[in-house]
């Protein structure tokens, strides 16, 4: 019996990695960065996820992207300071790709909020994380590619 159950165990690990071969292979990671207020780097980091997310899905292969937003380039998910070129592209790529999530520091909103006196109305697309910073070291600590366009 004990023997069957270490055979069995052992059958299950050396099938694993084929089963994920078989369904696509490996699954990309990658953050983007945006922490400028600047309209060109904006359609950069749409671009560069566009980019990435069309030559994985040619090759059959899954992606995940998460585009974090972080001082400056918070008003990059902002309702009130987005252009609407920025979050009608944001908005067909969500709709697009499942796999493309669009994260905001909550430390940047707060601080925002305090200087403006107001609250800070954040594009339906965007999460919410407690700090961006921190958001792209725990995923990069967890093996996603990090760029910084």
């Amino acid at each position: 019996m004990r023997n069957t159950m270490l055979r069995l165990a052992l059958a299950a690990i050396i099938a694993a990695p084929m089963s994920v071969a078989m369904a696509g292979g490996k699954v990309h990671k990658l953050l983007l960065q945006i922490n400028d207020n600047d309209e060109a780097r904006m359609q950069l980091v749409l671009n560069n996820a566009s980019n990435v997310m069309k030559v994985y899905q040619d090759k059959g292969e899954e992606v995940h992207i998460d585009i974090v937003a972080y001082g400056p380039g918070l008003n990059f998910l902002r309702e009130d300071k987005a252009s609407d070129e920025i979050k009608t592209r944001i908005k067909s790529m969500k709709q697009s790709y499942d796999t493309v999530s669009f994260i905001a520091c909550g430390n940047t909103k707060t601080n925002m909020e305090k200087k403006e006196g107001k609250e800070v109305k954040l594009i339906e697309q965007a999460k919410l994380v407690t700090a961006g910073v921190v958001h792209i070291m725990e995923h990069e600590e967890a093996g996603w590619s990090y760029v910084r366009p």
